[in-house]
């Protein structure tokens, strides 16, 4: 446990230490709680800061050539419509955005796609047991216009605002509009499946050296392994849907996605497979070690009978003897000779070395 502890410990200091500020964060914005940010970009290039949304807009279609990235967390009904009005959402895709809770899907709204990819972080933790949560989820919701890209995001993590920041730092891929930001989330949404995976790799690791561990507790492991599989069945559920939208992501054709992007989502989508076969490898390999566990608990309750039979076989023996002789019947062997007492327990005692060693040859005791 002190080494996967050390090795967690390090991981955080690496990301504590090339953390950056996140722009989208809500404390930060201007445009209020649930507008995180709202940029135009033009040529790639960030454009100046607007006042409102429909400023950016006007701005963005006054001048062809640019777009609107417009963030969003968790809006209500209310505070979505206008942004529904503005750019033309699909009551639909606008539904599924506010009320979220749905599977990694791509759908398409005359020139508009609508996009679902789930999130995923691993929580920390010392140690792991039969409560602790492994992976928690959330949601990006995102829509794809000819001139702006709308991104709703559900959950406390999963911040775009580091996304941003790269994309900025890269104003060729940004150039490409609307469609290099859809990649780039998608491509951000499956990088952070790879390195939950390899957490919960640790996780699984250590359940399968304390299974195997002669001083391993009997009863805490099969809590432990169940509640992992659990958490590996949530990582599951947002992982494996998304295969299908990413494969039509990058071999259907869309007007509204860029053609030089559209090949990079086949990247995406084989590190998506890495994942997809990750996952299954791992949950095979609990399966494997719930059913090792399960045998290990059964042998030693089977030695555990074999010891409570071989000491009662034991107890048997002054049981019955002194059962017999606590009769009081006049006429019995022995009854009235004087060395009848000691003799008894001679036999009482050499009756149960004997059998005694004999158990204990064969295994028993």
């Amino acid at each position: 446990m002190s080494m996967v502890g050390n090795l967690r410990k390090v991981a955080n200091l690496a990301r504590r230490s090339r953390r950056r500020v996140d722009l989208s964060h809500p404390a930060r914005s201007p445009l209020g709680s649930t507008v995180v940010n709202c940029v135009v970009y033009r040529d790639g290039l960030r454009g100046p800061e607007t006042e409102s949304v429909e400023d950016a807009v006007r701005q963005v279609r006054k001048r062809r050539g640019g777009f609107v990235w417009l963030g969003l967390h968790e809006p209500g009904e209310a505070e979505i419509a206008g942004v529904a009005e503005l750019f033309g959402l699909h009551p639909l895709a606008v539904e599924d955005a506010v009320h979220a809770h749905q599977r990694p899907k791509v759908e398409q709204y005359g020139d508009v796609l609508f996009a679902v990819f789930k999130t995923v972080t691993y929580v920390e933790h010392a140690e792991l047991t039969s409560t602790s949560e492994v992976v928690n989820t959330g949601e990006i919701m995102v829509f794809t216009g000819p001139d702006f890209v709308v991104t709703v995001r559900h959950g406390r993590h999963g911040s775009l605002g580091p996304l941003r920041e790269d994309l900025e730092a890269d104003p060729g891929q940004l150039a490409h509009g609307p469609s290099a930001v859809l990649h780039a989330i998608a491509d951000h949404v499956v990088d952070d499946y790879v390195t939950v995976a390899d957490a919960v790799q640790i996780d699984i690791d250590q359940v399968e050296t304390d299974v195997f561990s002669p001083r391993s507790p009997r009863n805490a492991d099969a809590g432990r392994i169940y509640q992992l599989k659990r958490e590996l069945l949530e990582l599951k559920r947002a992982v494996v849907p998304l295969a299908r939208p990413l494969d039509r992501l990058a071999t259907e054709p869309r007007g509204c996605l860029d053609k030089e992007i559209q090949t990079y989502f086949r990247d995406v989508a084989d590190h998506l497979t890495r994942v997809t076969e990750q996952i299954n490898a791992f949950d095979a390999l609990l399966d494997s070690i719930l059913q090792a566990h399960l045998a290990q608990v059964s042998v030693a309750q089977n030695e555990d009978m074999r010891k409570i039979t071989a000491w009662a076989a034991i107890i048997a023996v002054p049981t019955m003897v002194c059962g017999v002789y606590g009769m009081n019947f006049d006429h019995m062997p022995e009854l009235h000779w004087r060395f009848g007492y000691p003799f008894a327990l001679v036999v009482i005692a050499t009756a149960c070395f004997v059998i005694h060693r004999g158990f204990k040859r064969n295994g028993w005791l």
